[in-house]
């Protein structure tokens, strides 16, 4: 029983890791899916902001650039992914995707 005690706090660490990588990736995921939509969504002519804030979930609060360009269009997305083990700062993931402007 004492020795389960003494490793419990090394296990909650390696859980809150693994939690906290796992939130990472799904940030990435889901940056480079807003991007896409963006991208594609402005070099239409539409409001790529807006496609881009759609496409990601609401907690992440995504930060998107979607400006029409005369031949590509780029648009860039950036979310910030909380910190799930305490003392360790929030992690920012951006993501950027170019599509062909449609004339």
């Amino acid at each position: 029983m004492l020795e389960f005690a003494g490793f419990l706090p090394i296990l909650l660490l390696i859980g809150m890791a693994a939690i906290q990588l796992g939130l990472i990736g799904y940030g990435i995921n889901q940056a480079g899916s807003a991007a896409r939509a963006a991208a594609r969504a402005a070099s239409q002519g539409d409001d790529g902001t807006a496609a881009g804030q759609a496409a990601v979930s609401g907690w992440l609060d995504p930060n998107v650039s979607a400006p029409e360009g005369a031949d590509l269009t780029t648009a860039t997305v950036t979310v910030q992914v909380p910190a799930v083990i305490p003392l360790l700062p929030s992690v920012t993931v951006e993501r950027h995707a170019t599509m062909p402007t449609d004339d």
